[in-house]
């Protein structure tokens, strides 16, 4: 019996050991002393091996000892077969003291392995020190205010500039309100059906890399968002004022829609658990969301619209 547990200890610690070889994490500021409201570069920088993803530390709840001014995107490199992630914060102290900043946990996964890990950066310490004040001098008055003479050819300059400009501001303006008339003229309204906005909302959306960026919450709020003024739109739905469970309920009761529930489901539980439960998804499920978010559209367009050519679909 004492052998098995002395195996399985042996186990643990190799385990253990050679994930701490694959990542390590270390944070430090750019110097160790600063003065009050001095802006403060707090880096945590992380080299892992190219098999590990890491997501992006969660600092609002550590560092309530200081104020967040800033934070810049993540800067990855590559160099001698290891990944390096630097993620750099500006922060600020209003007060001299002594300061220190806990360790920052960092969350990653293994390739092949779906168990999250997690690996810690150590403290921080520095000082914050007042501003040096000189008592041996007195306090200065006030100075007295300085009277301008007045000039009536400064008032009468500003009155021609102020003409000058209005009578070119109406040129102007009468010459883009031609134009517009001219070009509305000659337009042709073009409505777009419902899901041909709703794909190309999608498509801005993933263009705009939020989730990449480290903006997930914002991400998922707007896709989600798209979707249900889409089934606004599509099936005739309050979508924007009713619960997932309302949504899913009111949508299994139209046959259109049917065929699209059980990914419906997944796609708005997944968002709700990112928007109200704080969970950081992992990037293949950011990745999956949009593609759920297409597939809904394309199910659900009309067969009528389908037959039509020039029905475009993002992949």
């Amino acid at each position: 019996m004492v052998k098995k547990i002395l195996v399985l200890l042996f186990i643990v610690f190799c385990s253990h050991f050679s994930v701490a070889q694959q990542i390590n994490a270390h944070a430090f500021t750019d110097s160790l002393n600063y003065k009050v409201g001095d802006y403060i570069r707090y880096t945590i920088s992380v080299d892992y091996d190219k098999n590990i993803k890491i997501q992006n530390p969660v600092i609002k709840d550590s560092l309530k000892n200081v104020e967040i001014i800033n934070s810049e995107n993540p800067a990855t490199s590559e160099k001698n077969g290891k990944v390096n992630t630097k993620f750099v914060y500006i922060i600020s102290y209003y007060d001299s003291a002594d300061v220190v900043l806990p360790p920052i946990t960092i969350n990653f996964t293994i390739d092949g392995d779906k168990a999250q890990k997690n690996i810690t950066a150590n403290s921080v310490k520095f000082a914050v020190h007042s501003l040096a004040v000189d008592t041996a001098k007195g306090i200065k008055d006030i100075a007295e205010p300085v009277t301008i003479p007045f000039d009536w050819r400064i008032v009468w300059i500003i009155i021609l500039i102020i003409i000058i400009l209005l009578v070119a501001a109406y040129f102007i303006w009468r010459y883009y309100k031609k134009k517009r008339l001219l070009a509305d003229s000659a337009a042709k309204e073009v409505i777009l059906p419902h899901y041909a906005i709703a794909l190309n909302a999608l498509k801005e959306l993933d263009a705009k890399k939020l989730w990449q960026d480290g903006n997930v919450k914002e991400y998922h709020s707007e896709i989600t968002e798209i979707i249900r003024i889409y089934f606004s739109k599509r099936f005739n739905l309050p979508a924007l004022e009713l619960t997932t469970s309302e949504a899913l309920y009111n949508l299994r009761n139209i046959g259109a829609a049917r065929e699209i529930i059980q990914i419906t489901e997944s796609f708005l539980n997944n968002a709700d658990m990112v928007k109200f439960a704080k969970f950081q998804p992992f990037y293949s499920i950011n990745e999956e969301m949009m593609k759920q978010a297409i597939e809904i559209v394309q199910k659900t367009i009309p067969l009528a619209d389908k037959k039509k050519e020039g029905v475009e679909k993002i992949v």
